[in-house]
């Protein structure tokens, strides 16, 4: 058996795991997403429900109407009408109105919360796209690795056979025989951990597309890093810009500024208007006007009070937001650095490490024809060129799945 063929059967499990079967593209699954998905349908209607406030709050108070009689003699309705002059039946009128600035100050205020809830569900479907690229990137990597190890078992079934057959001829010890059918059990084993790791990514998927368990995912596109365009600043500065959870923030600083000035507004009194028209029968009829008017004279127990809930709330939302910034440049600048490390190794071990390995193994089976090396240098570099293929694709994952939490982080497209 030429060494030829040993390696070209090791490409030919590297090509399988790269062939390009896709039937399933993130940009479909991302689409499904923001359609189906409960938890965005949930944010979109608590932010269109909170769409509704402002003018509710800029409303004026209801009016009240009240209708009612004065009888002099019996207790009842229009005894008297007309013979007495405090008898009658009428009605009356009043209205409520804030002292100026209140209305618009509570409309603003809304305004502020229902801006603040967009926000939220911007980043609720930030979060659920993140979450569903996570679990594509999983299943891509499963179906990567499983190819692999799939043609590496029959490599190594080949050196089993190869090595059973110089074990009968008296050219192998019993033990290059035992260890090489132990590594066809680990790899069978590995296998297991991979097709358990497939079908719990395809059941996440399932649940975050809001399908029916066990419905059919597909098969992902072929693993294929690309490289980082932004850099780290560029991200600093997109998050700035487009994070949901820094814009969030930053509306609830601006509504608790104006609730300031709201509770300050309550220190000036309301007024209710009424008005009312009485039937007096046979008598001229009498009209009634008055203007009542709410005196704060709890101030320094009520409104005061409540300037000061309302300055601590907004020195709340400030530091919130001062912790929200640092934490998020925090989690900016650790994923950018599991991002470029995990880049720069899934080059290293395509480019240098992957085919110096094939070389090892490429000579030891040549030095193991002539007998110049023995079956356990053969099986060592045989596994080590597998590991190292594996490893580029645990990189290649964890590249994807950095680019996938910075993707919800900042707000910015990295992926597809």
């Amino acid at each position: 058996m030429r060494p030829g063929f040993w390696i070209g059967l090791a490409l030919a499990a590297a090509a399988a795991a790269q062939a390009p079967p896709a039937t399933l593209t993130l940009r479909e699954l991302a689409s499904e997403a923001v359609k189906s998905n409960p938890e965005i349908s949930a944010a979109q209607k608590s932010y269109e429900a909170a769409r509704q406030r402002p003018t509710q709050e800029s409303s004026l108070p209801d009016p009240m109407i009240s209708l009612g009689y004065a009888s002099v003699g019996k207790p009842l309705p229009g005894f008297g009408l007309g013979r007495e002059p405090a008898a009658n039946i009428g009605l009356t009128f009043s209205q409520e109105v804030p002292y100026p600035g209140k209305l618009k100050l509570r409309g603003e205020i809304a305004s502020k919360e229902a801006e603040a809830a967009f926000q939220e569900y911007q980043a609720t479907e930030l979060g659920v796209i993140s979450r569903l690229k996570q679990a594509y990137y999983r299943l891509q990597y499963a179906y990567a690795a499983s190819a692999l190890l799939t043609q590496t078992r029959e490599l190594l079934n080949e050196l089993v056979s190869v090595s059973e057959a110089r074990y009968s001829v008296g050219k192998a010890a019993q033990q290059d025989v035992l260890k090489a059918q132990t590594q066809v059990s680990i790899l069978e084993t590995r296998l297991v951990k991979l097709e358990q790791a497939r079908r719990s990514s395809e059941a996440e998927i399932n649940s975050i597309l809001y399908r029916r368990p066990g419905s059919l995912v597909g098969r992902p596109e072929p693993v294929n890093p690309k490289d980082l365009a932004s850099t780290l600043d560029e991200l600093y500065a997109a998050a700035e810009q487009n994070a949901p959870v820094l814009a969030r923030d930053r509306k609830m600083i601006e509504r608790s500024e104006l609730a300031v000035n709201s509770a300050r507004k309550a220190y000036y009194p309301d007024i209710t208007f009424s008005g009312g028209y009485f039937n007096q029968g046979g008598l001229p009829p009498m009209y009634q006007f008055q203007a009542s008017f709410k005196v704060p004279i709890y101030f320094w127990r009520k409104q005061r009070a409540a300037v000061n809930e309302q300055v601590d709330a907004l020195s709340e939302t400030r530091r919130t937001f001062e912790a929200t910034d640092q934490a998020l440049h925090f989690r900016i600048q650790d994923e950018y650095s599991t991002a470029q490390a995990s880049l720069k190794l899934t080059k290293l071990y395509s480019q240098t490490v992957v085919p110096q390995g094939n070389l090892a193994l490429e000579s030891s089976l040549s030095g193991y024809e002539t007998g110049a090396v023995d079956f356990l240098s053969v099986l060592t570099n045989f596994t080590m060129v597998l590991d190292y293929q594996m490893n580029y694709y645990d990189e290649a994952l964890n590249y994807s799945l950095a680019l996938s939490r910075l993707e919800e982080i900042t707000g910015q497209p990295l992926t597809d």
